[in-house]
């Protein structure tokens, strides 16, 4: 993670993320139950499809959060690499038609893994929960860390910079003249700066991930 773009310690969109979150030229907060659900056509699980960008079919990246239900094959996505977290269930064991088999589980941080590999996702037992960044390796460079929030954090987004905070547990507030507002569980905050670098002040307590996206040609 870079110290120049992230701070921790004492004081600290396209239409789909036009929702019933709160918005400003610097950035939206989506409040989860905002999410559009889709069911799979499998019928194994849904999508909550949380944001992409461009908000368009030949989006650049996406964020979704899936529910799983019973074993089954995963969609394959050409060019696509994607990185998967776990939120709620024992996990499940992705099974590569190579051969190779990866586990997603309580104790796992981020898996992460080339999306136009075949496979199948086994699940440990019951059903589970995850949040997937999937992005196109050709066109953006992402990066994700899952970390906890206890006191004050400062991010700085560079020019057509963006930073995504997903509250994956407890509560926190933006401060400053961003209007950005409260976060809780299950919310997304989008962050951008498009001209000038842009400090973001959040301050709360829980746990949450953070994900930095930018452009190939622009990082």
């Amino acid at each position: 993670m870079n110290a120049d773009r992230i701070c921790a310690g004492p004081s600290r969109a396209g239409d789909t993320a036009a929702m019933k979150g709160i918005s400003t030229p610097a950035g939206v907060v989506m409040r989860a139950q905002d999410y559009r659900r889709m069911r799979w056509k499998n019928g194994a699980g849904w999508t909550s499809e949380v944001f992409r960008f461009p908000d368009a079919d030949d989006w650049g990246w996406r964020l979704s959060i899936a529910e799983v239900e019973t074993d089954a094959p995963f969609s394959t996505f050409p060019g696509v690499d994607r990185a998967l977290v776990l939120l709620e269930g024992n996990g499940m064991r992705l099974r590569f038609d190579d051969g190779d088999t990866r586990e997603l589980l309580p104790s796992s941080n981020v898996l992460h893994f080339s999306g136009e590999r075949p496979l199948v996702g086994q699940l440990v037992d019951g059903p589970s929960r995850d949040f997937n960044l999937m992005w196109k390796r050709d066109r953006i460079d992402a990066q994700l860390w899952r970390r906890p929030l206890a006191g004050a954090m400062v991010l700085f987004a560079e020019p057509r910079e963006t930073w995504v905070v997903h509250m994956l547990s407890g509560r926190a507030h933006f401060s400053g003249s961003t209007g950005l507002g409260e976060m809780e569980s299950g919310d997304t905050a989008i962050l951008r700066s498009r001209d000038a670098r842009t400090r973001f002040a959040l301050d709360g307590a829980g746990e949450l991930l953070l994900i930095r996206v930018v452009g190939r040609d622009e990082a």
